[in-house]
């Protein structure tokens, strides 16, 4: 007998000798339900995600079960930071549980909440508003509707106003029916007053603010994060209605600028964004965010706060936050509580102000729907939100006369994709309608890219960096783009934007953007060739490569006249700030980035500050600063400018 047929038999007889093994009797769907509640109600977010992933298979076919579990699974993502998997799950989850089931309320209200928050925290303001206005639905109690309401209305504030102050209205007869606690109460106040402050009423803004520091206790010496905030909005308050000392007392109050030890030193990778681009932001627009830096140095939350050009131009300088970064050592040096909620004022770059890419595909599109004989349905000004009942009811009109797949429908599709108050989820099966009909009449690759990128950003809660770097790297090699010079080039140039290392020479973006420039098959003043060339120039500059910069901005054909680019950059002879009396006074610290022209005899000329430590601080010190610097005078035989675009960081330490 072989020796492993001895092993089997010896093995069957133990265990035909062994007493029997009492078998665990299977656990009900019931209990194993129970048990999974009771993982999420420990924190064991790892367990419970494993239970209610356990629990998607065995209800799987009972629709009721089965979407309170993807429900719960989705809560369980969403604590492990899993946002867009939560979305997904949260989506199939409400999409089957029974609306008639009284029981299943909060279930309901939390999920929305939730995709709410997951929307909120991508600065997707629009998808927020909509999730929240279906949680309000779901509110029973008054601690639900006020929590509800009040996020409702700070994210209304940016996008749709009227939908804030209506929400403001809901929540305080709300308020006024129960006993609301000093801290709630004071929340909404200041949430009242940075409506009022974006909507251009600062004498009410700044009434609001100072109820709400009263509410918190007032100008003491203690201070959490709630005071910070609230204390922060009078002053800005305070100083839009020109009562300069009385906005440097609320903010020494903050704490901002004042840590017993250490500074709150610039990030390493931090950067204005540039005036242009998609964002469509102008040199006097001016935005205040406030953000979070995370363990390993990385903004990991952002939000506008006020913002002089509107609610688009505030999400999009609180968009640019997330790209900055600071090194493991200078997070060491700031203590816990001065990593959150930290603000700062911003302007954006005149440095290398660059077209929009999406503008000129836009511009492609409706050029094509024009050949087409189609129109844009024309409606009168205003903000997106009052225009998108009329745009949606423009789209049913056709639909009905024509038929959902007409052609006669793109326009109206087209002016939805660009409408910023669609929620996202809404926007990606618009886009896809759109597409469909384009295919099917022929659209050529520059407009048919126009409404896939809309696709592309539209299929994540959080899309940006390297996520749309690989799915645009995707898209690149598919047809028809890879076959067409100006979507192939328009397609590496979004990449390259995309890329948080695209300042640095040897990176990737860097390569992309040479490929675009020496691309034969385009004309030398296509926009894509003159745009990859105008980035070329940037990144040199900023490594002081002056010849390579200079070659780069020649050869797309526009005025060289950027200090990075010229032979021999004008040399300072002798610049000096003074510091600030009332920061002096006060015992603020602070920084400031500026950024102006020199002209041809050395005098400096349309300074600006872009960046500000604490906000407002120390803004006009820096740019007296910089004004009165004076450097070497530089020949230009046209008198022009000798130097443009040129930046200068002012620190002020006590």
């Amino acid at each position: 007998m072989k020796a492993h047929q001895s092993a089997i038999l010896i093995a069957t007889a133990l265990a035909a000798a062994s007493p029997a093994v009492a078998q665990k009797a299977p656990t009900t769907v019931q209990e194993d339900f129970v048990a999974a509640a009771a993982l999420d109600e420990k924190g064991d977010r790892q367990a419970a995600l494993a239970a209610w992933e356990a629990l998607e298979v065995r209800t799987k076919g009972k629709t009721r079960n089965h979407a309170l579990v993807m429900v719960r699974k989705s809560a369980a993502l969403y604590a492990l930071d899993r946002k867009d998997e939560a979305v997904v799950a949260a989506r199939a989850g409400l999409a089957d549980l029974p609306i008639a089931d009284e029981s299943l309320r909060d279930d309901r209200f939390n999920a929305y909440i939730n995709l709410g928050r997951i929307a909120e925290s991508a600065l997707d303001y629009a998808s927020a508003v909509d999730a929240y206005r279906q949680a309000e639905a779901m509110a029973d109690t008054p601690a639900q509707k006020a929590m509800v309401l009040l996020r409702l209305a700070a994210t209304a504030t940016f996008i749709d106003p009227p939908t804030a102050t209506a929400a403001f209205a809901r929540a305080d007869a709300v308020l006024a029916a129960t006993k609301a606690d000093p801290t709630v109460l004071a929340e909404f106040a200041r949430r009242k007053g940075l409506l009022l402050l974006n909507s251009g009423d600062f004498a009410g803004a700044r009434a609001k603010s100072d109820e709400a520091v009263k509410l918190l206790g007032g100008m003491t010496e203690k201070v959490d994060l709630r005071d910070v905030s609230a204390r922060s909005d009078a002053a800005i308050g305070a100083l839009l209605t020109g009562d300069s000392d009385a906005a440097r007392r609320y903010m020494a109050y903050t704490g901002a600028g004042r840590m017993a030890d250490g500074t709150f030193d610039p990030a390493v990778q931090m950067k204005a964004p540039d005036c242009g681009g998609d964002g469509g932001l102008k040199p006097a627009d001016m935005a205040v965010i406030e953000f979070s830096i995370g363990d390993n140095g990385a903004v990991i939350l952002s939000a506008p706060v006020y913002a002089a050009g509107g609610g688009k131009v505030a999400l999009e300088f609180a968009r640019a936050a997330l790209g900055w970064s600071w090194t493991p050592e200078q997070v060491k040096q700031l203590p816990p509580f001065f990593r959150y909620n930290i603000r700062v004022e911003m302007r954006c770059s005149m440095g290398f102000e660059r077209p929009s890419i999406n503008d000129i595909l836009d511009a492609s599109l409706e050029a094509w729907m024009a050949s087409k004989k189609l129109t844009l349905v024309q409606f009168d000004e205003g903000a997106d939100a009052q225009l998108l009942a009329g745009e949606r009811a423009a789209r049913d009109a056709v639909e009905a006369k024509d038929g959902a797949q007409s052609l006669t429908v793109l326009p109206t599709l087209y002016r939805l994709m660009k409408n910023r108050a669609v929620p996202r989820e809404e926007k990606n099966a618009i886009a896809r309608r759109a597409l469909a009909i384009a295919d099917a009449n022929g659209v050529p690759a520059m407009p048919r890219l126009a409404i896939d990128l809309v696709i592309l950003h539209t299929e994540r809660t959080e899309f940006w960096g390297i996520r749309f770097a690989h799915a645009a790297t995707s898209l690149a090699s598919q047809l028809p783009y890879a076959t067409d010079p100006e979507t192939r080039s328009a397609l590496r140039l979004l990449i390259a934007d995309s890329d948080h290392e695209q300042h640095s020479v040897g990176s990737r973006a860097r390569e992309l953007l040479q490929q675009v420039a020496d691309d034969p098959t385009l004309a030398k003043n296509d926009p894509m060739r003159v745009g990859a060339l105008v980035r070329i120039a940037s990144i040199e500059q900023q490594h002081g490569n002056a010849v390579a910069a200079r070659t780069a901005f020649e050869n797309s054909g526009l005025a060289a006249n950027q200090c990075g680019i010229v032979d021999s950059p004008p040399h300072l002879l002798h610049e000096s700030a003074t510091f600030p009396e009332e920061a002096a006074a006060w015992g603020f610290s602070g920084w400031a980035q500026t950024q102006f022209d020199v002209s041809a005899d050395g005098r400096v000329v349309n300074e600006r500050a872009i960046l500000s430590y604490p906000p407002f601080v120390f803004t006009k010190a820096a740019e007296k600063g910089i004004a009165s610097a004076r450097y070497a005078k530089s020949y230009r035989p046209d008198g022009s400018l000798g130097c443009g675009a040129s930046l200068a960081r002012f620190h002020f330490n006590r």
